[in-house]
């Protein structure tokens, strides 16, 4: 009987177990991101929840950075709480936040984005003028994680800038969502060869050397598009440019989707389903692909993916720190009209 009862408690463990895990990724996007918020924030001190804390309405949430930022004597100057200065326990709970704002492939892009310093830090060794460090990574919390009422986080460092805003139990906007990496491919150590962003250059590629030349003439431009606008909610892009879906093939409007979904597949996929109903309601014919330079790997090039309701911004025209010419990548997504949940005025 004994035997009997301690089996039955092993099966009942087990199946609780399996009813929690069920639970778990059954859970709202929102939620999760709540909780893992709360988790993160109750594993801190007061003093480090002095810096990872700010109030929702502070000018600092808009406040967003991709390049590196630090002062003269090399001491970063962005907000929030950096790896670096939290405990096993603590990074553990942080990096349980960027997953739960994040799907499994954006979670693993973004650690080998915060990995991919300690190559800059060893290619820049004889004295480069930024300091790359794989924990400058830093995580910030804008308001009081939960169910009701408005709260957002971030999580930022060099190439990262992953922007969530929640509004009663809802992704409000998951803008500005970037991902960058220097190198874009590894070109020696145990990774060598490992392309850090393919699914933000492959179809793009693809995409344009299946267009027609009265296709490549209107998807072509004569100029390379800038850099992304840092620390606005506006991105300042203006009226869409280039070939629009309406005149693409069947095959080419396919490859078009792959490159949208490669981008929004770095978003939970509960937000990415969001974003992606979002192309669809506003029209995929009004989707706009515009490609500056080269097809060719390792050519520089830089191009836009447009409609009503977002832009994707991509560039590798720069040479990475191994002196590898076009192999640094910036690429993002932005919405049209107002990054943050918020709106800017039509221009």
């Amino acid at each position: 009987m004994k035997l009997l009862r301690t089996a039955l408690a092993a099966l009942l463990v087990v199946g609780l177990a399996g009813i929690a895990l069920v639970a778990q990724r059954t859970e709202p996007a929102a939620t999760k991101m709540a909780n893992a918020a709360n988790a993160f924030l109750g594993a801190l001190t007061a003093e480090q929840k002095a810096k990872a804390v700010f109030a929702f309405d502070s000018k600092e949430r808009t406040r967003w950075y991709f390049t590196p930022q630090q002062d003269k004597a090399k001491n970063s100057t962005r907000k929030g709480l950096p790896l670096e200065q939290m405990t096993a326990e603590q990074k553990k709970a942080a990096l349980a936040l960027l997953a739960a704002g994040t799907s499994t492939a954006g979670r693993e892009k973004a650690t080998l984005i915060m990995s991919l310093e300690s190559i800059l830090k060893d290619q820049e060794k004889k004295g480069g003028a930024m300091v790359r460090n794989p924990e400058w990574y830093f995580f910030t919390v804008f308001g009081t994680p939960g169910p009701k009422g408005e709260w957002g986080w971030r999580v930022e460092g060099h190439h990262l800038s992953l922007n969530l805003t929640l509004k009663d139990g809802q992704v409000a906007a998951a803008t500005p969502f970037f991902f960058g990496a220097n190198p874009a491919v590894i070109k020696s150590g145990p990774k060598k060869g490992l392309s850090v962003l393919p699914e933000a250059e492959d179809s793009a590629r693809e995409l344009f050397v299946s267009l027609d030349a009265d296709q490549k003439k209107a998807a072509q431009r004569d100029k390379a598009f800038p850099e992304p606008k840092e620390n606005t909610v506006d991105a300042g892009v203006g009226p869409a440019t280039g070939l629009p879906a309406a005149r693409m093939n069947d095959k080419q409007r396919a490859v078009l989707q792959r490159l949208l979904d490669g981008y929004a597949g770095r978003m939970p996929p509960e937000v990415a389903e969001i974003e992606m109903s979002r192309i669809k309601e506003a029209g995929f014919d009004k989707v706009h692909f515009a490609f500056h330079g080269s097809p060719e790997p390792g050519k520089g090039h830089t191009y836009r993916v447009q409609g009503p309701t977002f832009v994707i911004e991509f560039l590798n025209v720069q040479g990475d720190s191994g002196g590898n010419a076009n192999n640094h990548i910036h690429s993002g997504w932005r919405a049209i009209g107002g990054d943050f949940g918020l709106k800017v005025a039509a221009k």
